[in-house]
């Protein structure tokens, strides 16, 4: 019989530093193998076959395995689905155990109870850590001992529950550092001795998984830290450089949540508060999967949304007459990118200005961003339509021109994605402000009323 194994599965933690699983892995009694599976479950299902979210994974998988190698591993890479692959590993390999790290998303729920079944069998153990978020689902609670639905009160909780458990952690040079328990690194660092040894394995092609490689350059995983400092009072304006764009690596994992919301918690509270609106959309998700293609409150699934097909598609293009709303769209179809506050500025002309179904719109943004979270687009998505956990009652809506003025007064941010604006080229507004406005309180108010 091969030497018995543990096997450290990667997911949405495309990185070796500060990995809760592969830590406990590490710490195990057997020597650990690393694996990565191309899941055809999750990529059977993706239309564009130049998805760069795919040439980004598959980069980082090859730079993982080039990572192990150099302590005399390797990256056992797969294409298939678990369900297939698990079993065909349990004839190569005898598996002592398995790691990975918890994924509250739909999908990756009912995989993991598949896979848990299938290792059960064969009297395998799963252990599974949390790693993608600081609190998950059942962490911060109301003092009944429920979830909470708004954030400003979560957000209290998650900032007082940090302050419960503290840590020394050791310095190169100086005293122990003191940093909150939930903050802290795992050391992973320290055991990789404790790595599989064995000869390189090749990674599948992308041609060989049906996918052509996308030429661009994605956002670095690295950030000033003077660009956290002053994100409070940069981030809200689309033609500074004031945001980190790190969404795809929080993403797929390739930086650690732990030390990010460390350092912005001595850095800027406004950036920390981002991070701890991820937690919450993670936790209203993991909680209540309804979420996924229904409101939050049902009783908004009475709204009358507007079947308008070349409205949708005019959006979608930017090609709206709102200049602040087209520069958002075309940001997204080229980079792949949006600012924040112009994803809630479209998002709301989508759902209170056309009156346009969030869930067309939120399909779209998960199609093309590079940061597309589940849990976080729909949470977004939500807000912006007024069906969501938000306090604030539906009649919010943004009036994309006083938007401009506040954020893009001098049109930097607009002219440089909206050549064309202020042309004879450009469209007129699609819709008036004022009318849209009203149409989208008498239905909402409607639906509301039944």
């Amino acid at each position: 019989m091969h030497t018995p194994v543990s096997i450290f599965w990667h997911r949405r933690d495309l990185r070796l530093h500060d990995n809760a699983g592969l830590y406990h892995a590490l710490k195990g009694p057997h020597p650990v193998l690393p694996l990565f599976i191309f899941d055809r479950n999750i990529l059977d299902d993706l239309d564009n076959k130049q998805d760069a979210r795919v040439t980004f994974i598959h980069q980082t998988v090859i730079a993982l395995k080039n990572s192990l190698e150099t302590m005399g591993s390797t990256l056992l890479v797969c294409y298939g689905t678990p369900e297939e692959i698990w079993p065909s590993l349990m004839q190569q390999y005898n598996i002592a155990a398995v790691y990975t790290n918890r994924d509250f998303e739909p999908y990756a729920v009912q995989r993991d109870a598949s896979v848990a079944k299938i290792l059960s069998a064969r009297n395998i153990p799963f252990h599974t850590y949390k790693d993608h978020v600081i609190f998950e689902k059942d962490e911060v609670l109301k003092g009944d001992g429920t979830p909470y639905t708004v954030f400003t009160p979560y957000s209290r909780r998650w900032l007082e529950k940090l302050q419960t458990r503290w840590m020394e952690v050791p310095q190169p040079e100086g005293a122990p550092e003191k940093v909150s328990f939930y903050l802290a690194s795992y050391p992973v660092e320290k055991y990789t001795h404790n790595l599989f040894k064995t000869n390189p394995l090749p990674v599948p092609e992308l041609s060989k998984m049906g996918f052509s490689p996308v030429q661009m350059a994605f956002p670095s995983a690295s950030v000033a830290r003077g660009l956290i400092k002053n994100y409070d009072k940069t981030r809200n304006f689309p033609a500074l450089h004031g945001t980190s764009k790190l969404g795809i690596h929080f993403r797929f994992g390739t930086i650690s949540i732990r030390e990010k919301a460390r350092h912005a918690q001595f850095l800027n509270g406004t950036y920390l508060n981002e991070l701890i609106w991820r937690d919450f959309y993670s936790q209203i998700l993991g909680n209540f999967p309804h979420v996924v293609g229904h409101p939050f409150r049902p009783q908004y699934d009475r709204v009358e949304w507007r079947n308008a097909p070349e409205d949708f598609e005019k959006w979608c293009q930017g090609r709206t007459g709102y200049p602040i709303v087209d520069a958002g769209m075309r940001e997204l179809n080229t980079t792949g990118f949006m600012h924040n506050r112009v994803r809630m500025i479209t998002a709301s002309f989508l759902t209170k200005h056309l009156l346009i179904d969030w869930r067309l719109g939120e399909a779209y943004f998960a199609e093309k961003l590079l940061d597309f979270d589940l849990a976080s687009n729909s949470g977004g998505w939500q807000w912006a339509a007024g069906c969501g956990t938000d306090a604030a009652p539906y009649f919010r809506i943004f009036n994309p021109t006083e938007q401009t003025k506040k954020f893009d007064p001098e049109f930097k941010y607009i002219r440089q994605w909206v050549p064309e604006f202020g042309s004879p080229q450009y469209p007129k507004p699609m819709v008036e402000h004022v009318f849209a406005r009203e149409r989208c309180l008498a239905t909402y108010k409607k639906a509301l009323a039944e």
